[in-house]
């Protein structure tokens, strides 16, 4: 029985080095104890700040100011050899999290949707736009709309640093998430790098499945520099992120309603639909399901790293109000 006891205090500690790492400035029990609620921990702030001192104890964490709280080397030493048990399936649990926390509504144009956040210097913020632009333009991500936060001013929970900007883009988890509000359920199976040959998707080069991995793998493939996405929108030629999805083949006309009410929203997340048990892209389908390819929502982002423009990136890390974006259009002027 301690045993078990004992592994459920480590589970906690661990998701809350993972909520003080994620932040870019200390941390408090109020919003450390909002956050694991997301991970299906509920604790009190009183506890939380319990579990802190004794982290701070184990050199876990550090105190900074009042009540904020800095991960330590060695917090970020165990935080990477945590319970593998604990790590992976993550990204699956988020992507769930986050399309039942989307709330947009297509045919009034209101609600929540779900975003990915990069932070750039801000001093490289205007060359990163102008080296986005293509890649809006060739509509190679999952919307028009993007959200923009100054130093000083919060994305979501996180407040941005002195010195950086933060740019919002649209993830493809929307899709999810209004097919969901839908009574549509959707199987989210991998997420990969996509070959475009003559602005055409043929193959997956790449894959990293959800069901197994901690990490999501737009910000691998990011960080590998494994993207073409410049090219891609240039010539039509290249290398871009996607997600791959399935569906019951027999809601398809539901998911086609859905799909043309986000575009007249300026949001987009199909690429290409295929049909019922086919294969899409050499991925082999179920029987009585449709494949289906999400773009990338950081594709833009990708554009900019492959010119040498680095952001700190974290996929899925908000869920912002549809009425507070603004067309990336908006950013040119």
């Amino acid at each position: 029985m301690m045993g078990t006891e004992s592994q459920e205090v480590e589970r906690k500690v661990l998701f809350i080095l993972k909520i003080v790492n994620e932040s870019q400035d200390p941390v408090g029990a109020r919003i450390i104890a909002r956050r694991l609620q997301e991970y299906g921990i509920d604790l009190t702030e009183r506890a939380v700040r319990y579990h802190l001192k004794l982290m701070d104890e184990r050199g876990l964490t550090r105190l900074e100011g009042r009540d904020g709280r800095l991960i330590t080397e060695q917090g970020v030493e165990e935080l990477n050899s945590a319970l593998v048990r604990d790590k992976v399936g993550l990204v699956l649990s988020r992507i769930e999290m986050q399309a039942f926390q989307t709330s947009f509504d297509w045919k009034t144009g209101k609600g929540q949707i779900p975003m990915n956040f990069s932070l750039f210097p801000k001093k490289d913020f205007g060359k990163a736009v102008s080296v986005m632009a293509p890649v809006f333009k060739a509509k190679l991500c999952a919307g028009d709309r993007v959200a923009v936060a100054r130093e000083g001013e919060y994305f979501g929970d996180l407040i941005v640093p002195e010195g950086k900007v933060a740019l919002g883009t649209v993830c493809s988890v929307l899709v999810n998430g209004v097919l969901l509000k839908a009574g549509i359920p959707m199987d989210s199976r991998f997420g990969g790098i996509l070959q475009i040959r003559n602005k055409q998707p043929r193959r997956f080069v790449e894959l990293i499945h959800y069901a197994g991995s901690s990490l999501d793998p737009s910000e691998v493939f990011i960080r590998g520099k494994m993207t073409s996405v410049k090219k891609a929108a240039r010539s039509g030629n290249g290398k871009i992120l996607s997600n791959f999805r399935e569906v019951p083949a027999i809601c398809r006309p539901i998911v086609e309603e859905a799909m043309e009410g986000l575009l007249k929203a300026g949001l987009r997340g199909v690429l290409l639909m295929g049909k019922t048990s086919e294969p899409v892209c050499e991925i082999p389908v179920e029987i009585n399901k449709l494949g289906m390819i999400l773009i990338g929502g950081m594709n833009p982002i990708a554009a900019a790293e492959e010119s040498g423009i680095e952001a700190e990136n974290k996929a899925m890390s908000a869920i912002v109000d549809y009425e507070d974006l603004i067309e990336f259009e908006e950013l040119l002027k």
